[in-house]
């Protein structure tokens, strides 16, 4: 029995040591996130009350559906943006990336451990709005509506995620914030995200699918029955090919600076 138990454990330790410095660059990322209570709720709780205002208060029915799947996407975005364009940018300007090079450490743990927060963020702010929309706006959703949008959300982590990277990598720490700020609220407005890009001048329509956001979007309205714009081939190869080309140059960038 003894033999049998070794024999198991065998691959499992190569696999085990190979995880355990991603699983600590996470653990590392958790408790260096949560202690940070002015972006952790902000980033969960200003997607909801956006949404109890807007989707609730004001809006009714139709609106309100429509406003869920939007705000979901414009919930996932802040964590990616911020997480990676202002964080990785006061982490350069503190050099803690270069001491990180210096550590036995994969270089890639880090930048895994940062997205995976992201992604967590965005599926937790999913929930709350799901919440939110059955709860108060009188939203029904199947199980697998709710799954899918949880889904999407998670999925704009990538290429928003990719984004700050390329900020955070070419961006002074002090400027950071200002940079972010005018990517995160315009693509937000320019996407639709806000209010229907019908509500808004042609050219708004127009140039939507210039921008990955709206991408996500239209997956979203697509989960839950809403009325969207081009194919689903179309929408992923957009969000891959922005989240590919921005990690490149990132990554190119950081070989070079630090």
């Amino acid at each position: 029995m003894n033999i049998q138990r070794v024999a198991v454990d065998l691959p499992r330790r190569p696999l085990a040591r190979l995880l355990a410095p991603y699983i600590a660059e996470l653990k590392a990322e958790l408790r260096r996130t949560w202690r940070t209570p002015a972006f952790v709720l902000p980033c969960l709780l200003f997607p909801v009350l956006f949404y109890a205002m807007f989707g609730v208060m004001l809006g009714r029915g139709q609106a309100s559906r429509y406003l869920l799947a939007t705000y979901c996407v414009f919930g996932a975005m802040g964590p990616a943006l911020f997480g990676f364009g202002v964080q990785l940018a006061m982490d350069r300007a503190g050099g803690l990336l270069t001491l990180k090079r210096a550590l036995p450490v994969p270089p890639l743990a880090p930048l895994l451990a940062r997205l995976l927060m992201a992604v967590i963020f965005a599926v937790v702010v999913a929930i709350l709005l799901i919440a939110a929309a059955r709860t108060m706006g009188g939203v029904s959703l199947a199980p697998l509506q709710m799954a899918g949008l949880v889904a999407v959300a998670a999925l704009v982590a990538l290429p928003l995620g990719a984004i700050g990277l390329l900020i955070g990598s070419h961006v002074e720490s002090d400027a950071a914030p200002a940079l972010v700020n005018l990517v995160y609220l315009p693509l937000a407005l320019l996407s639709g995200l806000w209010v229907p890009l019908s509500m808004l001048p042609g050219v708004f329509s127009t140039l939507a699918p210039l921008w990955p956001t709206w991408h996500a979007a239209q997956l979203a309205l697509r989960v839950i029955g809403q009325p969207a714009g081009g194919s689903v081939l179309m929408h992923g190869v957009v969000l891959g090919a922005v989240t590919v080309v921005g990690a490149l140059l990132a990554a190119r960038r950081l070989r070079r600076v630090g």
